[in-house]
C-alpha cells in the first residue's frame, strides 16, 4: 500500500474517531468534527513519517501545534464566520477569541502521544 493511501486510510480513522471521542468527553459532537479529526489524523500521519526517530515529546509537540491550527481553522470558519456555535472557549484561560485555548493545547499534547504511536505503527508498517 502506497503512502498516500495509508494516509488516506488514517484520515478515515480520524474521521470516525475523532467524533467518538468527542462524543465521550462532551457527550455530543458536530458534523464539522468529522472533517476536522480527518484533516488532524492525515497531518499527524505526515508527522510520524517525517519524525522518525524524533523524542516523543517532539512528536506530541508537533502534534499539540498541528491539532491547535486545525481547531483554529476550523473555529475560525465555523464559529467566528459562519457562526455556527460548535465550541466556544472564551471562559477558558489563555484563549484566542475563544476558538484555541491553553488547556486545550495541553491535552491535545498528551492525546498527540497514542495517536502519534498508532500513526507510527500504520504508517511505517
Amino acid at each position: 500500500m502506497s503512502e498516500t493511501q495509508k494516509l488516506f486510510l488514517f484520515s478515515c480513522f480520524g474521521m470516525l474517531g475523532y467524533p467518538i471521542l468527542e462524543i465521550l468527553w462532551r457527550g455530543w459532537t458536530h458534523w464539522t468534527m468529522a472533517l476536522a479529526g480527518g484533516l488532524c489524523f492525515g497531518v499527524l500521519g505526515m508527522l510520524a513519517l517525517s519524525m522518525r526517530g524524533a523524542r516523543w515529546w517532539k512528536k506530541c509537540l508537533a502534534g499539540a501545534i498541528a491539532i491547535t491550527a486545525v481547531e483554529l481553522i476550523f473555529g475560525s470558519i465555523c464559529n467566528l464566520a459562519l457562526g455556527m456555535g460548535v465550541w466556544d472557549y472564551s471562559s477558558e484561560l489563555l484563549n484566542f477569541h475563544g476558538q484555541i485555548c491553553f488547556k486545550y493545547s495541553l491535552i491535545w499534547f498528551f492525546l498527540s502521544a497514542p495517536a502519534m504511536k498508532l500513526a507510527e505503527r500504520f504508517m511505517l508498517r
